[in-house]
């Protein structure tokens, strides 16, 4: 049976660096982008550790707020607000539409599991021109906890009727495919831009440059198995 592929949603099929002009524009500096974010899954992992939940919307305003103290630059509410309805028009990456689309013809049943809200999730993937691609989209808000902790994945296996080994968790994140691997899913982890493999992580199923490797990959796995 061919392994349904469940991707992560930002950072993975959707392209962060949108944001880049806001951040240039409110601060001075682009890269201050990838410093919020990493400021978002710092307090969402240690939300999460401590066996609490808030909503991932939440935890980006309060890490962009950090940023703001940290460099003495307060943003007024509307420059705040400009910076955080960006997440809802994001771009996809170039790879991800004839990718999708191969793997649809393909037979294969593609899902996105994410840590923003359904419905927000929902919006940005039309506002991408995607969603139509996609089985389903699921939420780790309906589990209450956040990924990497496990039960978003087995959630989705749950979802999908499938025990975790079925799925395969794409994601441009080590940190999501530690998640997803200990959760008991295969994974493949996406070198994105600015993304790196930590040695920690355990050995994912597969590791792609892009979504055209991946989808290669997977035809070939199938091919042999």
């Amino acid at each position: 049976m061919k392994p349904v592929i469940v991707f992560d949603l930002v950072g993975t099929l959707l392209d962060l660096s949108a944001f880049d002009p806001l951040f240039e524009r409110a601060f001075g500096d682009s890269k201050l982008r990838r410093e919020w974010f990493s400021e978002a899954l710092k307090l969402a992992h240690a939300t999460t550790a401590m066996n609490h939940y808030r909503e991932f919307s939440k935890i980006t305003e309060a890490a962009l707020k950090v940023v703001e103290e940290r460099y003495q630059r307060r943003l007024d509410d509307a420059q705040r607000e400009e910076i955080l309805r960006t997440f809802k028009t994001l771009p996809p990456f170039c790879d991800v539409q004839d990718s999708v689309v191969s793997l649809r013809n393909n037979g294969f049943r593609i899902v996105v599991l994410t840590n923003s809200k359904k419905q927000a999730a929902e919006e940005m993937l039309k506002h991408a021109g995607i969603l139509q691609h996609f089985d389903r989209v699921l939420s780790a808000d309906s589990v209450q906890r956040l990924k990497p902790a496990p039960e978003p994945y087995r959630m989705a296996a749950h979802e999908l009727n499938l025990e975790p080994e079925s799925v395969l968790l794409v994601a441009a994140h080590s940190w999501d495919v530690a998640g997803a691997i200990r959760a008991g899913c295969q994974a493949c982890f996406l070198r994105r831009p600015e993304q790196i493999l930590d040695e920690i992580t355990p050995t994912p199923t597969l590791i792609a440059s892009d979504l055209q490797e991946l989808s290669t990959r997977v035809l070939q796995l199938q091919t042999t198995a």
